[in-house]
């Protein structure tokens, strides 16, 4: 089954081509970091208009690159949520109207499902059941998958996503959008013996996050010590040890917790070398093994979304002809196939 995979919850547009039986034939992704840099964040609005301007051109690519005829396409899948209103609508009413065009079947995607399931796109893939960290600008959670659509949280973050803090954080150090990569190439040349911040929620049982509280903590240092620019770089290392150690900490629990021996990294902050570094050996000292889809893949993509929705789409899932997203949508309401 051939299907065409829409990604646009958010500031990057992302199609793909995924067929069931050959794999990933060919994405594409545009990035609209240039167009948001300004205002330090992303403009809803204008992340809406660019994924108007950008997603059929893409499309157009994507069949040209993998010399595909869209009337072989036998599917649709677009991220339905969770994400920001109009950039959703955007890729839905794209991806609905093609579908109809084609007289195929259409599919809204849930984004983190899309996220979860994209270490499937490598070779090896890891095999099910298996503990997900997923780690984003907008997400921290801990997830445990039985197969597709049967997941439990195990833990979430009670405030501000590993990624938010990130970016907040590298901002308040005058860092440029966005934050969180700026911080983490800063913290390489940061002392790691300077400054020790809290491992936050460590210190009690459970699983889940709050970052906040180190963003302050990198607030009240900076003014408490100095702005000098060896200062910012011991502040970043400081932050970004006490983050990385703090999932460590609780994807080390979770495995010994669940008795699960696998563990899934996914989403854009699973692309930080300090975080892959720490889960590698956690991982070696507790037998476990670790998977990650390839840097590409860690943001938001079309490849994810594509993949999703072709295993959903193979077992019978469709939606009908209205057009809806959810911008709040939580994993567990998913059903499993």
């Amino acid at each position: 089954m051939l299907v065409l995979g829409i990604e646009s919850s958010c500031d990057e547009t992302g199609v793909a081509l995924f067929d069931t039986e050959r794999g990933l034939l060919g994405h594409a992704l545009h990035s609209q970091v240039a167009l948001h840099a300004g205002y330090g964040g992303v403009v809803p609005e204008l992340a809406s208009r660019d994924h108007v301007r950008k997603a059929l051109p893409l499309l157009s690519q994507v069949l040209s690159d993998s010399g595909v005829d869209r009337r072989a396409i036998a599917g649709v899948a677009y991220t339905a949520g969770p994400g920001l209103v109009g950039a959703l609508l955007v890729g839905a009413s794209i991806g609905r109207s093609l579908a109809w065009s084609l007289g195929v079947p259409a599919l809204g995607v849930h984004h983190m499902e899309g996220h979860l399931l994209a270490p499937m796109l490598e070779t090896p893939a890891p095999g099910y059941p298996f503990v997900a960290l997923l780690v984003s600008g907008g997400h921290t959670l801990l997830v445990q998958v039985e197969g597709v659509g049967a997941y439990r949280i195990l833990g979430d973050t009670l405030d501000d996503a590993a990624g938010e803090a990130f970016d907040k954080t590298a901002k308040l150090l005058g860092l440029d959008y966005p934050g969180g990569p700026q911080l983490a190439k800063l913290a390489e040349q940061g002392n790691p013996t300077r400054f020790r911040f809290p491992r936050p929620m460590t210190d009690r049982p459970g699983l889940d996050f709050s970052f906040s509280g180190l963003k302050t903590f990198a607030l009240t240092t900076s003014r408490d010590v100095g702005d000098d620019a060896q200062t910012r770089a011991d502040i970043a290392r400081a932050f970004e040890d006490a983050v990385v150690d703090t999932m460590v900490i609780k994807c080390r629990r979770a495995l010994e917790q669940t008795g699960i021996g696998r563990l899934v990294v996914a989403g854009g902050v699973g692309a930080n070398r300090a975080l892959r570094a720490g889960l590698q050996t956690m991982a070696r000292r507790v037998s476990a093994e670790v998977f990650y889809p390839r840097l590409e893949f860690c943001t938001d993509n079309g490849a994810m979304i594509a993949y999703a929705g072709a295993c959903r789409l193979q077992a019978g899932q469709c939606e009908g002809l209205e057009v809806s997203v959810r911008p709040r949508w939580s994993l567990e309401e998913l059903a499993a196939i």
